[in-house]
């Protein structure tokens, strides 16, 4: 067998979030990494986002935590209402005593300032090669390197490929090949100016109303200055898995009978960009070979958990930690890496979807909804989250060596 060619880089599919915090962390072990991205530019499209403690957790080991706190609004407390009474089901403090529960905030922030941060660590290690209008379609590998082969036939060689490639893979589309689970659930997005957001509603909060098959979110982005709208609906018509331009009046047509403090919302943005979501169902095996999956590709997910970034960077770090325990050899470091996520991660998928069907509760089950929180006190939930915002690099990995 062939000595490894430690001088070649590692490929990493994919200039996302997820993307970019993998080549981080590969750099942090010593790799050079070349980023394949099929857009353009290297960008990040979307709204607000939302991160846990365990998203700061992952900025700091990646070494960009001081990048994206500067750029994240920090809440106070998330809450949640019901659509049709302004029931308040359960409110959730996210202070002082959340953060020394957890070693670090929860924020709101836009999704291109999380791409920013990323992309400025990247582009400051020196490290990190950018190849755009580049899409791998498929991937050949020996027992020493990979190589993949793009749109236009043309084929590179790296020590190993990470599948960063998104909700539509073609790495994972190449290993594992499974369907899509389409919702029928769609999701529109947008954000507002601060001046033409109602004053009743600028809370420092991540807030959502939750209603009969809908719900709506709102919360501060960049300072205050501008707002993160989210609504969902379950879609009367059959769905395709994409990302189109939206309709106000389709909107407005998905939410009669809430009450008037929440259909504010819904008149609100200019302009929305509508995505009909799914999801995969879980599965035990993304590694192969020298080639693993990460972030979406790995385990793609409803929103409902909020933790579809924070998943991709957690992802990224545990790799590189995986790495480091095994001194950089592929095979253990990859096998570690999935034994470590798989279960992490299908936990958030499976979550995610019960949580969608808790938001959208209706008749008899609504109320059982509205009684679930009940005079729970914060120490409550804070245990509750203590499986998901515990995380850190340090406890990241299945096993410690």
């Amino acid at each position: 067998m062939n000595t490894p060619d430690t001088s070649l880089p590692v490929l990493v599919a994919g200039g996302g979030i997820g993307g970019l915090a993998a080549a981080l962390a590969l750099v942090r072990r010593g790799f050079n990494v070349q980023v394949f991205e099929q857009a353009a530019e290297i960008g990040e499209i979307g709204a607000g986002i939302q991160l846990g403690p365990n998203a700061f957790h992952a900025f700091d080991a990646l070494g960009v935590g001081e990048k994206a706190r500067g750029r994240a609004v920090y809440t106070d407390y998330m809450v949640m209402h019901d659509a049709l009474d302004e029931y308040q089901v359960g409110k959730i403090p996210t202070g002082e005593a959340f953060r020394q529960r957890f070693g670090n905030p929860y924020a709101v922030i836009h999704r291109v300032d999380v791409h920013k941060s990323l992309l400025e660590g990247a582009e400051e290690t020196g490290r990190v090669r950018f190849q755009t209008s580049t899409r791998i379609e498929r991937v050949e590998q020996d027992a020493d390197s990979v190589t993949v082969y793009d749109q236009n036939g043309l084929a590179y060689r790296g020590q190993a490929l990470i599948g960063a490639d998104g909700v539509k893979s073609a790495v994972r589309q190449q290993y594992v090949n499974d369907p899509a689970r389409v919702t029928g659930h769609v999701v529109y997005r947008a954000v507002v100016d601060k001046a033409d957001f109602p004053e009743d509603l600028q809370w420092n909060a991540a807030s959502i109303w939750v209603g009969p098959n809908c719900h709506l979110v709102h919360y501060p982005l960049r300072g205050g200055e501008q707002y993160n709208v989210v609504v969902t609906f379950h879609s009367r018509q059959q769905e395709e898995w994409g990302v189109t331009e939206g309709s106000k009046e389709e909107v407005q047509s998905y939410f009669q009978g809430i009450c008037p403090k929440a259909r504010q919302l819904i008149d609100l943005p200019k302009s929305w960009k509508r995505w009909a979501t799914a999801d995969r169902e879980p599965i035990g095996q993304w590694t192969f070979g020298r080639a693993t999956l990460l972030g979406d590709a790995a385990h793609p997910t409803t929103q409902y958990m909020a933790q579809g970034a924070c998943m991709a960077m957690e992802d990224a770090v545990t790799l590189g930690e995986a790495l480091r325990v095994h001194h950089n050899n592929w095979a253990k470091a990859l096998d570690l890496y999935q034994r470590s996520r798989v279960a992490r991660t299908a936990r958030i998928v499976l979550s995610s979807r019960e949580m969608g069907r808790i938001y959208h509760a209706k008749g008899v089950e609504r109320l059982v909804r509205n009684e679930l929180w009940k005079s729970r006190s914060p120490e409550r939930f804070y245990d509750a989250m203590e499986w998901l915002y515990g995380w850190n690099a340090g406890n990241c990995l299945a096993t410690p060596y």
